[in-house]
């Protein structure tokens, strides 16, 4: 059972569509708040550029207890891993094969995000994409309440806890 913010991330990346071409989103999300603690675009999807967006999150907020992922390639390289085991007290967490609904939280998120902000002003470079998201995910963090936690943003949540 999840009980407080910081205890259990998850972590994954969705394509996002363009203009004329498609870029790739990664996000990071804390279970019990909703709320995104790290994010980053990109026009490839390597490993140390999750490597890289994970660092700068955990330099802001801290380790989680346990991060949870998929088993795409990303996630089970050899420097993904072998950061996630130089953390020591984190826990690595990989979805059964074929089993998206064990990051569900994530998965909720890019969907909101592509029917609420992306699909509805499609970006026409990456910087346009960048300030999309930018702006959905300081409305979701900070604005926008849930349904499953009492109404209320994920930002008051995550702060009320990770304090």
């Amino acid at each position: 059972m999840i009980t407080r913010a910081n205890q259990v991330w998850q972590i994954d990346i969705s394509y996002i569509p363009m203009a004329d071409r498609f870029m790739y989103l990664v996000a990071i999300i804390d279970v019990y708040s909703r709320y995104i603690v790290g994010w980053d675009i990109s026009n490839s999807m390597q490993a140390s550029w999750v490597v890289k967006t994970l660092q700068q999150t955990i330099s802001e907020y801290g380790t989680p207890e346990i991060i949870n992922t998929d088993q795409g390639t990303q996630f089970t390289s050899e420097e993904y891993i072998g950061y996630i085991k130089g953390l020591k007290t984190v826990k690595l967490s990989m979805d059964g094969k074929g089993r998206a609904t064990d990051n569900a939280y994530i998965e909720r998120f890019f969907r909101t995000i592509k029917h609420d902000k992306i699909y509805l002003h499609l970006p026409g470079d990456g910087h346009e994409l960048f300030r999309l998201c930018l702006e959905f995910i300081e409305f979701y963090n900070t604005r926008r309440g849930h349904s499953s936690i009492q109404g209320i943003p994920p930002a008051q949540r995550y702060m009320q806890q990770a304090a």
